[in-house]
């Protein structure tokens, strides 16, 4: 298949999740062979869980139940563009590629408000206590 029909897939999984009472958003997982693997739609309303973001669920589901090979050969097909929580996930997930349908920018215009405001984040240096548990870890 074409990214063009798998991301009208992710558009129609949008679709549904609308219509189920979520936010609208819905991706695929798209393996090497170019075999659907898995879908998601956004599920965040009906299952009190802000975290439920298809492409999170696809990226957990990845980590999960591929292998870190198949994992790297696979494309995710998102109706949206991910949003900085999901992308941290896929960048851990190990996934090859994400093709969306809408920009984040394009979102904002859709939207009354734009974006999430920020939540004020303050460091207080305690480096050498917090990085105890750390150091070495990354060796």
């Amino acid at each position: 298949m074409n990214p063009e029909t798998h991301l009208r897939r992710a558009i129609a999984l949008a679709a549904a999740a609308r219509e189920a009472g979520n936010p609208p958003f819905g991706s695929l997982l798209v393996g090497p062979d170019g075999t659907v693997l898995a879908e998601a739609q956004n599920t965040s309303i009906t299952e009190s869980n802000i975290s439920y973001h298809p492409e999170l669920k696809l990226a957990v589901w990845a980590a999960r139940e591929l292998t870190p090979e198949v994992a790297a050969a696979t494309t995710m097909y998102t109706s949206c563009q991910p949003c900085e929580m999901c992308s941290g996930a896929l960048a851990r997930s190990g996934l090859g590629n994400v093709v969306y349908a809408l920009s984040a920018e394009q979102l904002n215009t859709l939207k009354p408000t734009g974006s999430f405001p920020p939540v004020p984040q303050q460091a207080l240096s305690l480096f050498e206590e917090a990085r105890a548990p750390i150091d070495g870890y990354y060796n």
